[in-house]
């Protein structure tokens, strides 16, 4: 038996991002109603956290507060309990703007504490940006997934846990696979998890792949004991000819892993004890 047998494993399901359009996968959630309804089906496939963007009628990203609301309504509504994580990435707005719906208070938000470099722009993380995305989640108790798209991002984020700068328990994503970031490298990911259990050890931890890379990265993590996440944004396809049908069909692979591995999927009042939350 491995050392992280019965180790439960929490499953979120990143809905649908900034990028995909329906062009990529008709079933990639636009519109509240869809995206709704597509997080109620990838819990019930055993995700206990919904990382959303929202987006305008026509596909385009946004910040807007008034669509994150909605969104948070109906997800609580529909999917009681499940952790909403909204996202303040730099791809739907721009400055504080990216914040503009911390004061709905979600359970969680991401939060990229560095610059780095994508396909075709600089994904700007200026410091000043990160100190006040941080402490408008402190003043809202909502409690930050970094997204950790190089080393020196896992490095900043224990250095402003330990400083008190990040509201609750300190959780850090590994993001793998973005193209001009850092690559699905196992040994890269095997010194990603080496500085957290030496540096941030009381820490938790997961792991997200992009495209053909999501499966691989969800099954290093979970063989590793750590986290996972799967879903549309990050990847469209079950494989090179196939379409994902759905955000539940990626999360029901990954709990099928997590089966692989003796590890049973995190219910959602498990994932918010291991995360530090309040009960729903």
């Amino acid at each position: 038996m491995s050392d992280v047998a019965g180790k439960p494993c929490i499953l979120c399901c990143a809905i649908t991002g900034s990028v995909p359009q329906k062009a990529d996968n008709p079933a990639v959630p636009i519109s509240i109603a869809e995206q709704i309804e597509s997080s109620h089906a990838a819990v019930e496939a055993g995700a206990s956290i919904i990382h959303a963007h929202v987006r305008e009628e026509d596909g385009t990203p946004t910040s807007d507060p008034e669509r994150f609301a909605r969104l948070k309504e109906g997800l609580e509504a529909h999917c009681p309990g499940v952790i909403v994580q909204l996202s303040t990435g730099g791809r739907s707005g721009a400055g504080q703007a990216r914040g503009g719906m911390l004061p709905l208070a979600p359970d969680m938000a991401s939060l990229s504490v560095g610059s780095n470099n994508f396909p075709t722009r600089v994904y700007e993380n200026p410091p000043d940006l990160v100190a006040w995305l941080s402490s408008e989640m402190i003043k809202y108790g909502v409690t930050p997934e970094i997204e950790a798209f190089d080393l020196s991002h896992i490095l900043q984020a224990i250095a402003m846990h330990q400083a008190g700068k990040l509201h609750g328990k300190l959780y850090v994503q590994f993001v793998m696979g973005v193209k001009n970031a850092m690559p699905a490298d196992r040994a890269v990911f095997d010194f990603y998890l080496h500085t957290m259990k030496t540096r941030a050890p009381e820490a938790n931890w997961c792991a997200a792949g992009i495209g053909a890379n999501q499966i691989v990265v969800n099954e290093w993590a979970i063989a590793a004991g750590g986290h996972t996440r799967a879903g549309l944004e990050d990847n469209v396809r079950l494989d090179r000819d196939h379409l994902a049908p759905s955000n539940a069909a990626l999360i029901a692979r990954a709990a099928d892993l997590c089966a692989k591995y003796d590890r049973p999927v995190a219910t959602i009042a498990q994932a918010r004890d291991i995360l530090g939350l309040k009960a729903a």
